[in-house]
C-alpha cells in the first residue's frame, strides 16, 4: 500500500483510542541508521498555535538516544490486526540494541519527507520536529499513585517531548 500525504485537519481519528488501545511505534533516525519502538501513552492536541504531539520516552531506552540525536520523530500506527500487535508487541518488549527489530517484525521502512523513516504497514503515520523537553519529576506528582508507574521493573522516569506535527501520510 502507498502513502498518501493529507491535509492534518483532514484526520478523524480518536487518538484516546489510537494511542491507547492501538498503540503506535514511535522511531527516530534515517532510513539507513534508525531505532523503533512500541508506545501506549502519548497525546495529540493544539498548542502554542501548533498541532501537536506529546510523546514519552524512559531514557533508557534505545529509541531515546535516537530522539536525543534527531530533529524529526515520526509515530506511526499500524492498526488492530494481529499481526500488526505481533509487530507492537516485539518492538515493545526487545531492545534494538539486542536484536534486528526490522528483520524479526518484517517492517518495512519507508522515507519521509523530512528524512526520518515510518513503514509500509502504518495506516497513519504522524511526522513531527521536536520543540520542547521536560522530564517526570517525582515532586511534582499531585496524586502520589502516578508514582506507581516508576521504579522497579517499571524503569525510570521519562523524558517529555512536545512535537510539532508537520506532514501526517495515510495509506492508500
Amino acid at each position: 500500500q502507498k502513502m498518501k500525504k493529507v491535509v492534518i485537519k483532514t484526520l478523524n481519528d480518536n487518538f484516546i483510542e489510537a494511542i491507547g488501545k492501538e498503540w503506535m511505534l514511535i522511531a527516530s533516525g534515517n532510513r539507513d541508521h534508525f531505532n523503533v519502538m512500541t508506545a501506549s501513552w502519548g497525546c495529540v492536541g493544539w498548542l502554542w498555535n501548533k498541532p501537536v504531539a506529546v510523546i514519552f520516552v524512559r531514557p533508557e531506552r534505545f529509541t531515546h538516544d535516537f530522539i536525543e540525536d534527531n530533529a524529526v520523530v515520526t509515530l506511526s500506527f499500524l492498526g488492530k490486526d494481529p499481526d500488526m500487535r505481533s509487530i507492537y508487541n516485539l518492538c515493545g518488549s526487545k531492545s534494538g540494541r539486542e536484536c534486528d527489530k526490522i528483520k524479526e517484525t518484517g517492517l518495512m521502512p519507508v522515507d519521509t519527507e523530512c528524512g526520518s523513516v515510518t513503514f509500509k504497514q502504518a495506516r497513519l503515520t504522524l511526522e513531527c520536529e521536536k520543540l520542547y523537553k521536560d522530564n517526570i519529576k517525582p515532586e511534582c506528582f499531585l496524586n502520589p499513585e502516578i508514582s506507581k508507574w516508576y521504579g522497579g521493573s517499571h524503569g525510570g522516569y521519562h523524558d517529555v517531548y512536545i512535537l510539532e506535527i508537520k506532514n501526517v501520510y495515510v495509506s492508500q
